[in-house]
Order: structure tokens, then sequence, then C-alpha cells
């Protein structure tokens, strides 16, 4: 990667974690106009900056309004280098259904989630925000998901998480289904705790995680 690509990264990381969305635009464009890959411009630009928004959030230095306004801000550079993504192709395709859990409507993480899936060649279905856990299993059911990722930011909304993988073990669903939990207050001991199969702190690590497991999951039945 060149020295020049690597400051203009850093340059769409910071101008979305100081909430300036002209800059935003600005620097996504010429980061295009140079050639230069849409795939780290937002997983190690516009994400990198979400996330330390999240960092600064859970630390009470931003709070509900920063995080909104910084995500505008990523959402203006999103919707200039996403249309330069390169998709994986995959003979079949993995199929995954999207939410932010029952009592949340913070969809940052979420959408950053399901972009950063689909880059990894996956099918998404996007639930939206506020979903029930019933909802998720029955779409889940409905087209056959091998991954169904959960997202919230609240504290108060986490045991959806758990209701969502105990309604699939009651179903039986669980042994083929990948859940994938992920938000500012989800630990890996939480995920743990409640059984589920993976969690990444960036959603581009957790899209990959989910592609591995999907393909470990496969695997194990063919053997």
């Amino acid at each position: 990667m060149s020295e020049l690509q690597e400051t203009m990264i850093k340059q769409l990381s910071e101008a979305v974690l100081e909430m300036d969305e002209d800059l935003t635009e600005e620097l996504s464009q010429d980061y295009i106009k140079n050639g230069f890959n849409a795939f780290d411009g937002i997983s190690r630009g516009l994400a990198d900056g979400m996330n330390r928004a999240g960092v600064l959030y859970e630390e009470e230095e931003y709070f509900i309004p920063e995080l909104l306004v910084c995500s505008d801000a990523m959402y203006k550079g999103l919707d200039i280098l996403k249309p330069h993504l390169e998709y994986a192709e995959n003979e079949e395709k993995m199929k995954a259904v999207v939410g932010v859990v029952e009592g949340d409507t913070h969809d940052i993480g979420k959408n950053l989630f399901k972009i950063m899936l689909e880059t990894q060649g996956f099918e998404v279905y996007d639930l939206g925000r506020d979903v029930p856990p019933i909802e998720f299993v029955e779409k889940a059911k409905e087209v056959k998901a091998d991954v169904i990722g959960l997202s919230t930011l609240m504290t108060t909304t986490m045991d959806n998480m758990k209701v969502v993988i105990n309604i699939l073990k009651e179903k039986n669903m669980k042994d083929d289904t990948i859940v994938m939990v992920g938000g500012g207050p989800i630990s890996q001991s939480f995920a743990d705790k409640i059984g589920a199969d993976g969690y990444a702190p960036e959603a581009s690590k957790s899209a990959r995680m989910a592609k591995e497991l999907v393909s470990k999951l496969k695997d194990s039945k063919l053997n």
C-alpha cells in the first residue's frame, strides 16, 4: 500500500471521527480518483473512524448525538466508495439475516456489518431496527440462512440476543445456523455466555469470521 493511500485512509478515519461530512465526501472522491481499493477505504478508513467514535461513546466523551453525526459523515463516504467495491464470487451464495434487536434503533454497526458481509459474497436480508427475536428465526428459516447477525448499541437490549438463540434451539435450527453478535456493549465473554458462535469488535473482521465459520460448518457436514 502506498504512502499516499495510507495517509488518505487515516484522513478518512479522522474526518468521520471529527464529524466532518463535507471533508469525508471530498476525501472519498479523491481516494477513488487515485484508483485506491474501496474495501480498504471503508474498513480501515470510514469504519475505523466509526469504531473510534464508538470507543469515545463508551468512555462517555461522545454521546448519541455525536455518534449520529459521525454516522452521517461515514454514510457520505460510503455512498461514494460502495459502488467501487469488488464482491467475492462464490459458486454457492451464502445467506445472512441481519438486524438490530428489539428495543434498539441504532443501526450504524448493523449497516456496516451488512456491507462487509456483501463484500465476502453473502446475500444479505436486512430486517432493519427494533426486530423481535422470533422475526430473525422466521426469516432465517424462510431463506435458509447460514448466518444470523444480531446488533445492539444498548446494554438494556442485549438479552434479546440470547432469546434469539433460545428460539433457534427450540426449533432445532441452532446446529445449522451461525449466530454472530456485535455492537458497543458486546464482548467475547458475553458472546460465549449466551452461546453465540462469533463476535469481533470490527465489522470487517466479523464478516470474515462469519464466512470462515460457515465454511467450517459446511465442511463438517460433508465429513
